[in-house]
């Protein structure tokens, strides 16, 4: 427990991190009287590739900020913690795939701002949890979907001011990634009984996620899972009864009775 306890706050932790690295940048550029936006990614000028690093770090205004503090603080932290194989790959391909598609087809003015990034990040999620169909994915996704699943459509052209092809290379890259690395995070199997387990080379245990446990049950299967434990447990002091001296001693006793 204390081991999981340590990955989700260290992904919180990182997701925030990032969070205050961008509004740092935006304080100091109101405060110092900077002009970043010269930062962003500005289609097929060679001088506008730079952005493709740097966009996602800049925003045009607080309101801009605020609207993707929450999106990067719980997609960032949940993808960190639930994909802990895949997710600096991830991250990175977004990033850069959102950037690139951005500087080749977007249209011509300067796009900036991390929505490119948590469009990526619920696509992965989104896509991920569809194609793993594990509990943990499942989960993730339901979490993303009921907080962002406006983003789904988001990738559209909607708003004149609003950079919607950031939107859809992210997505785009997210998707990529899903299909990429499916296959990267183990899944978490079902909690096994001390005598189901088997032990030796070629078998491992692995713990059911201690964060998430059974909610992602409905109240039929929690109902189903306790009567399945109970008749297993039932069938493991069956089978140690008749393993047991006692048994034995019970059998020899009915027989020696029967010969009588």
């Amino acid at each position: 427990m204390m081991k999981t306890d340590n990955v989700l706050r260290n992904s919180i932790l990182t997701a925030t991190a990032f969070v205050v690295l961008i509004w740092w940048l935006k304080i100091c550029e109101v405060t110092f009287g900077w002009s970043l936006h010269g930062l962003g990614i500005y289609p097929l000028n060679p001088n506008g590739l730079i952005g493709i690093i740097t966009a996602p770090l800049i925003h045009g205004s607080c309101g801009h900020i605020a609207g993707n503090t929450l999106a990067l603080l719980l997609l960032g932290s949940i993808l960190l913690y639930g994909y802990p194989k895949s997710r600096w790959w991830t991250l990175s391909i977004i990033w850069l795939t959102s950037g690139i598609g951005v500087w080749l087809f977007a249209r011509e003015t300067y796009h900036f701002g991390a929505s490119g990034l948590t469009h990526g990040m619920f696509f992965y999620l989104f896509v991920n949890g569809i194609l793993r169909r594990d509990k943990r994915s499942i989960v993730l996704l339901m979490v993303a979907f009921f907080m962002y699943g406006g983003m789904l459509l988001t990738i559209f052209p909607r708003e004149p001011g609003i950079s919607y092809e950031y939107h859809f290379f992210g997505g785009l890259g997210g998707t990529l990634c899903a299909f990429i690395f499916r296959e990267w995070d183990p899944k978490l199997k079902e909690a096994k009984y001390s005598w189901e387990q088997q032990t030796g080379d070629g078998y491992v245990i692995e713990e059911e996620d201690l964060i998430i446990g059974d909610q992602w049950m409905t109240e039929k299967q929690k109902e189903e899972a306790r009567l399945k434990q109970e008749e297993n447990i039932e069938k493991s002091y069956a089978e140690r009864f008749k393993r047991s001296d006692y048994s034995s001693q019970i059998t020899d006793i009915i027989s020696d009775k029967s010969e009588e």
